[in-house]
């Protein structure tokens, strides 16, 4: 079988997630990144509950003007802590999702970083 890119993500993602999860205490961030928008959760893998989320598309409809760049992916990272704190959550466990740790996906991890979260 051919190695293509989502495949190689999907593999990835396997990988990764062995290693990931997500508690009560520190909750796990996971990325997913499409080709107009990027989209961020907190996520407790003990009840399987998503906490808080948020995406650039989520930003669109509330007027602010996003494009598919690490702009909004900063922004979408600020905003995911804001809402992350305001529950009281503070330190996350970062989840690429099997992206490769570059670009929009720093950007929000970044914008998250910079938003109060610790990971």
């Amino acid at each position: 079988m051919k190695m293509t890119k989502t495949l190689a993500r999907a593999r990835r993602k396997v990988r990764i997630r062995k290693k990931l999860s997500g508690t009560a205490e520190r909750p796990r961030l996971v990325v997913y990144r499409s080709n107009r928008h990027i989209y961020a959760q907190v996520i407790d893998d003990l009840t399987g509950q998503t906490l808080v989320s948020s995406s650039s598309l989520t930003l669109l409809r509330a007027g602010e003007a996003v494009k598919a760049d690490k702009e909004a992916a900063t922004m979408v990272g600020k905003d995911l802590a804001a809402k992350a704190l305001e529950r009281n959550i503070q330190a996350v466990v970062f989840d690429r999702n099997g992206y490769i740790y570059h670009g929009r996906v720093q950007a929000l991890a970044d914008g998250a970083r910079d938003g109060g979260l610790k990971f």
